[in-house]
């Protein structure tokens, strides 16, 4: 589930996951606007793979675990 393969497209994994949600991080949102940003993205088709609240949970604990963000006063932030 991590990573992309013959049977989990790269939108369902949760690199893939986390590639967008890099992307909508920008200068820092709390994870219930994360999850809002990312289930109304999914509504408007700019997301093509419906993601779930433990999903979301998954991959920020995958991606503080690279370290390619923390948390900074309740906010999701990327490391400089």
């Amino acid at each position: 589930m991590i990573l992309p393969s013959k049977h989990i497209s790269f939108s369902k994994s949760l690199l893939g996951y986390g590639s967008y949600l890099l992307k909508k991080i920008g200068g820092g949102k709390s994870v219930d606007e994360l999850y809002q940003v990312s289930q109304q993205d999914y509504k408007r088709g700019l997301y093509p793979s419906k993601q779930s609240f433990d999903s979301l949970m998954l991959t920020l604990v995958f991606l503080y675990s690279i370290g390619v963000i923390e948390e900074n006063d309740g906010m999701v932030v990327l490391c400089a």
